[in-house]
């Protein structure tokens, strides 16, 4: 199952939908006249070793426009399962013939393609089926990224059985590092406690404030970028660092025994 030769497709899959509980339609918030997804998909395009670009979102009519900003900015469109994530992501990655998928989310809207290719470097030179930089986090929470061998997501997909399993993409290789050859990669210095993703208010309202600063200097600044300006404007965040990390995906585990 390990490993992927130098000339494997490599897709990134931007999971993407407008019924999130915390905060609907926070993908199309707009921030400098574009909407989160759109800002998101920019800064991706950005990566030098990713191939192609599929936003995944659901079958839900109310997806609907997703599917159209979609087409608006030149950027294909898988639609697949509402709350089975990881089906989709798989669907999807089969039908692009994906060796490798990138897994991102607009959510995170400072999403770093310096990182991303970090990621992707790794996952290249190295014979294993999943990197990220969160299982022992040194990234702020948004700033995290997944890389998957087609194989590995194609064994999670097939066994996973949990609500957490199946409503997320990772939580299995979590579960069962036995089963996979994994790469966890950190930075020198911890800024896992900054909080740099969107489900609440305050985040969006932290996220636009950081626009305010950098877009115009540069609408696709990166991690240092920002950390010199909380450096400066150390209010900036405490607008939503009360909130716990990765709250969605703990939710998810809260009803894991229903399905046991």
């Amino acid at each position: 199952m390990h490993g992927r030769i130098n000339s494997a497709v490599i897709v990134a899959i931007i999971q993407a939908r407008t019924g999130s509980s915390r905060l609907p339609n926070k993908v199309l918030l707009k921030i400098k006249d574009k909407t989160l997804l759109e800002l998101y998909v920019n800064r991706v395009r950005k990566s030098r070793l990713i191939d192609k670009i599929v936003i995944a979102t659901t079958e839900n009519a109310g997806d609907n426009s997703i599917e159209e900003l979609a087409k608006h900015i030149g950027i294909d469109c898988f639609r697949g399962s509402e709350n089975d994530l990881l089906d989709r992501y798989y669907r999807c990655a089969k039908k692009y013939h994906a060796d490798v998928v990138v897994r991102a989310t607009p959510d995170d809207p400072f999403v770093d393609h310096e990182i991303i290719d970090r990621a992707i470097t790794i996952f290249k030179d190295s014979s294993v089926d999943f990197v990220n930089n969160h299982f022992e986090p040194t990234f702020p929470e948004g700033l995290d990224i997944e890389v998957y061998s087609i194989e590995a997501l194609e064994k999670a997909w097939g066994e996973a059985r949990l609500l957490s399993e199946r409503e997320h993409v990772f939580p299995y290789f979590q579960n069962h590092p036995e089963e996979f050859k994994i790469i966890v990669f950190k930075q020198a210095k911890d800024y896992s406690y900054l909080r740099w993703t969107i489900d609440y208010m305050c985040d969006y309202e932290m996220t636009r404030t950081v626009y305010d600063y950098l877009y115009e200097k540069n609408p696709v600044f990166l991690q240092d970028d920002i950390l010199r300006l909380l450096e400066t404007h150390p209010e900036i965040m405490r607008m939503n660092n009360h909130i716990k990390r990765k709250e969605g995906v703990n939710k998810s585990k809260a009803g894991d025994e229903a399905m046991i």
